[in-house]
C-alpha cells in the first residue's frame, strides 16, 4: 500500500540504508529506532516488535489527525507511541509539519480512555485516510501486552 502523503525530507542515514517500508518513508530506520527505544524504556518488559507496531500506529494516527480528522482518540497502546514521538520534540514537529499540521495532545480523562465509540471513529478515520489498522493495538490491552507489571 502506498502512502497518501509525499515522502519527508531525507534522513541522515547511510546511503545504502533504505527507509522503513512499513512507514512508507515517513521515518527513517534511525528515527524509528529512537522512538521505539523510548517506548521500550517507558514500558519495561515490552517486546521490541510490539513497540515498533505501536509507533507505526501512532504515526498513522498523527498523519490522519494532521489532515484535519475530528475527535480522534488513541487507544491506550497507541497513546504510548504518541507520547514517545512527542518526547522526540524536533522529530515530532518536523513530522507534523510534513503531514500537514501540528497535532496537539489533549489528555483524556481516564474514564474516557475505553470509549469504544471514539476508538471506532478513530479507526474508521485512519482507514478513510488510506491506512490499514493493526486492530489488535486498538483494543483494550491486557497487562502483559501493554508491558504493565
Amino acid at each position: 500500500m502506498s502512502s497518501p502523503f509525499p515522502p519527508p525530507p531525507p534522513c541522515r542515514t547511510k546511503p545504502h540504508t533504505p527507509p522503513t517500508p512499513a512507514l512508507d518513508g515517513l521515518l527513517c530506520d534511525a528515527q524509528l529506532s529512537a522512538v521505539r527505544a523510548t517506548v521500550l524504556d517507558d514500558n519495561p518488559g515490552m517486546e521490541p516488535e510490539l513497540a515498533a507496531r505501536i509507533v507505526t500506529e501512532a504515526i498513522k494516527f498523527i498523519a490522519t489527525a494532521a489532515r484535519g480528522a475530528d475527535t480522534m482518540t488513541p487507544s491506550r497502546l497507541v497513546d504510548k507511541g504518541w507520547h514517545a514521538l512527542i518526547l522526540h520534540t524536533s522529530l515530532y514537529s518536523q513530522l507534523c509539519a510534513h503531514l500537514g499540521g501540528f497535532v496537539d495532545h489533549y489528555p483524556t480523562p481516564q474514564a474516557a480512555e475505553g470509549d469504544l465509540d471514539a476508538l471506532d471513529w478513530t479507526i474508521q478515520s485512519i482507514e478513510r485516510a488510506g491506512f490499514s489498522v493493526d486492530r489488535h493495538l486498538w483494543a483494550e490491552p491486557t497487562p502483559a501486552l501493554a508491558g504493565d507489571r
